[in-house]
């Protein structure tokens, strides 16, 4: 289903918002929806295609911008709420994509499972940003498991 970009594997720097695990699979759900969205028919070229690939990003987007203000718990709060605002408003364009008749049950049922986890990895993040600090012993620790069920890329059909 997917494009060439997909059948091999993405490719993340070990350090800063990329070592996310979280940020890794919101980031190849993106670039899968940006694949399947290809498929749309083009009078949602400005409307549910553009606000799929939008909402996608803006996941990624934020855990990065989040990510940079961890040193400040609020903050850091404050942006991965927004992750999940962003999670949500995608997973209903999805919604939205499967009702139009534009994508599979399957693919509905594996993107909304794949941002439900998205959002509980979130709000683990919200729920113990002092895991997340820069400097605390505890960070290399959350990085690592706090955010990861291992990421498996969906297969190509």
């Amino acid at each position: 289903m997917y494009s060439d970009i997909l059948k091999r594997e993405l490719q993340f720097d070990d350090s800063g918002h990329e070592r996310l695990n979280v940020y890794r699979l919101a980031y190849r759900l993106a670039m899968e929806i940006f694949e399947m969205s290809k498929k749309f028919p083009k009078e949602e070229m400005y409307s549910l295609t553009d606000q799929v690939r939008r909402s996608s990003r803006s996941v990624c987007a934020n855990i990065g911008e989040g990510y940079r203000k961890r040193l400040y718990p609020k903050s850091f709060v404050s942006k991965m709420i927004d992750v999940d605002g962003e999670a949500t408003e995608t997973a209903v364009h999805i919604r939205f994509a499967h009702d139009c008749g534009y994508i599979s049950k399957e693919d509905y049922n594996y993107f909304k499972a794949e941002y439900l986890l998205i959002g509980k990895m979130i709000n683990g993040m919200i729920q113990h940003p002092e895991k997340f600090t820069p400097g605390n012993p505890a960070t290399a620790t959350a990085t690592a498991t706090a955010t990861s069920p291992e990421i498996k890329p969906k297969e190509s059909k």
